[in-house]
């Protein structure tokens, strides 16, 4: 899919591996998680990392929201 793996830790607790791969893009990264999963050899949870840049850049966005029943 054209990933790559930036590191591989074991770890203590409720997850036993903790990956991070590049991937090309989100469809990309769904596709790998969902085959895997499927194969129930081992079972995936993705988080996407979010850059500093990133963060930056949403909070100089206005978003129009009202909670629900305001």
């Amino acid at each position: 899919m054209g990933g790559k793996l930036e590191a591989f830790y074991f770890a203590f607790g409720g997850d036993d591996l903790v990956i991070i791969i590049d991937m090309p893009g989100s469809v990309d990264t769904i596709a790998c998680s969902l085959i895997v999963n499927a194969s129930g050899a081992a079972r995936l949870r993705t988080t996407v990392l979010i850059t500093p840049e990133e963060v930056d850049q949403a909070t100089k966005k206005s978003v129009n929201y009202h909670p629900p029943g305001q």
